[in-house]
């Protein structure tokens, strides 16, 4: 039961821009949350949704990795990949593109709130994000290095 594929892309605009002249640290995770919008919105945790049901993901940890720089105009691309659904968690992630370079990676561990409480995703949500699941990249799960 396919639902859509989880891309997003964006270009880097001029106040994302850094003292270096590179796209700036919080407007990598700002491109990430959108791509984390989008992938809602595909597998129905859409405004309609959250509206409805006062249901929604957090974000309760994310890793982010800066792995080469951006410029100014650059269009970059986000692919995401469900890693697990398990309950009320989700581990997902996502990695940026500018033009056939990974940029960027986020690793994210959300939760499904409902009312203000954490609560396990309804099943035909579950389904659909299930469909996304694949293998987990390299870097998941690592720690920071010293």
């Amino acid at each position: 039961m396919p639902v859509g594929s989880l891309e997003y892309s964006a270009r880097v605009r001029e106040e994302w821009i850094d003292y270096n002249g590179h796209l700036s640290e919080p407007f990598y995770v700002l491109i990430f949350g959108d791509a984390t919008t989008a992938m809602m919105d595909v597998v129905g945790i859409d405004a309609e949704y959250r509206s409805a049901t006062d249901s929604s993901l957090y974000t309760v940890e994310a890793h982010v990795r800066y792995l080469r720089e951006v410029g100014l105009g650059a269009e970059v691309r986000v692919h995401t990949k469900v890693l697990s659904v398990s309950g009320k968690k989700l581990r997902f992630c996502h990695e940026m593109f500018h033009e056939r370079s990974l940029v960027a990676t986020e690793e994210l561990l959300a939760l499904h709130v409902s009312a203000g409480k954490a609560a396990a995703f309804p099943e035909h949500i579950a389904a659909r994000l299930e469909c996304h699941i694949g293998k987990a990249p390299d870097y998941a799960g690592r720690a920071i290095y010293t």
